[in-house]
């Protein structure tokens, strides 16, 4: 026969067990929402005092952006120059005026000075509608501007973003 006092507490341990759950499950809410802002919102990386911290979050938010200048790369590399001048947007069909397929091979072509030489990727900046890649080849640095919409690559117009985008 069941006493009168057998399941007394036994409300507060399930209650305590379910705030205890409530409050683990809001910490790593927080938590989530924090890296989140972290590697996807906050893009003033480059105040961050660890480097690596830095550039992990701007390999995550602009991954895309800087794939397609390594494909943009990899297409010099195999000498495949049809292809890369139409990263940027320029197709014989479409052609840019005020970037003509001469002008690319100077700047990209056999004979440049960014032909032959390595590159690194050491940091990318978003920047209102695109992302700023800088690339550096060891004697120079270059910035590249690559449009978010459509991933179309083109020199940056600016070294770095305006304080307001």
């Amino acid at each position: 026969m069941a006493g009168y006092l057998d399941q007394y507490g036994a409300g507060d341990e399930r209650r305590e067990k379910r705030n205890k759950l409530i409050l683990i499950g809001g910490a790593t809410a927080l938590v989530a929402l924090f890296l989140w802002f972290f590697f996807f919102v906050w893009d003033k990386t480059e105040i961050v005092r660890a480097q690596s911290v830095a550039r992990l979050a701007q390999v995550l938010r602009n991954h895309r952006q800087e794939n397609r200048v390594k494909s943009f790369f990899d297409l010099l590399r195999r000498h495949d120059y049809q292809a890369a001048y139409a990263f940027w947007g320029c197709t014989d069909a479409n052609p840019c005026k005020d970037y003509a397929f001469a002008e690319f091979m100077k700047d990209w072509g056999p004979d440049s000075p960014r032909s032959s030489a390595s590159y690194n990727i050491p940091k990318s900046r978003s920047c209102g509608s695109g992302v700023i890649v800088t690339v550096d080849f060891g004697h120079q640095e270059d910035a590249l501007w690559v449009q978010r919409s459509d991933l179309t690559i083109g020199f940056s117009p600016f070294k770095g973003c305006s304080p307001g985008s």
